[in-house]
């Protein structure tokens, strides 16, 4: 009876969380549609090997190698595939996951994807421009959001803005 008891506080518990994170982002899940439609061919001919991979068939890069883990310049990190701004340098913070990490993204420039690959519940992040791939977002950041979106380094790209503190 004990164990009954306990695997439905475990479901209970699970189910909870899944909810109480996906309620975060449902005004956003709507945002609007795709508006970079590109065919494979042309995804292939404008992304390197890696930046296809991660952004068109949701890869993943190995951690502590990308360009913008430990990158704390001032401006803004865009798609790679689109150039729609994603983040601001200032919702960027250090943390040990191994890649680029932010807490909030700019409103509207993320589609929030329910992910249950590699035996996983998690949350994806995508484009809503074009779609792409980030990487999947979390509600165990150290901010005040606490959110933690991991981003792929090469799923993004940068443009510094000198004025920005």
């Amino acid at each position: 009876m004990k164990k009954i008891i306990l695997t439905l506080i475990l479901l209970i518990t699970s189910y909870n969380v899944v909810i109480s994170q996906n309620k975060i982002y449902l005004k956003d899940t709507e945002m609007g549609k795709q508006k970079v439609n590109k065919s494979d061919e042309e995804w292939r001919n404008i992304l390197s090997n890696e930046e296809y991979r991660v952004l068109r068939q949701k890869g993943t890069e190995y951690p502590h190698t990308g360009k913008y883990n430990l990158h704390f310049e001032n401006g803004v990190y865009n798609c790679n595939g689109c150039k729609t701004p994603l983040f601001d340098s200032n919702q960027k913070f250090e943390t040990d996951c191994g890649w680029p990490s932010f807490d909030k993204a700019i409103d509207g420039k993320i589609k929030y994807v329910e992910d249950y690959s590699h035996n996983m519940i998690r949350t994806e992040i995508v484009c809503v421009s074009c779609g792409g791939h980030l990487g999947h977002v979390f509600n165990d950041g150290p901010t005040e959001t606490g959110l933690r979106y991991c981003v792929n380094s090469v799923s993004i790209d940068f443009k510094e803005d000198s004025d920005k503190k």
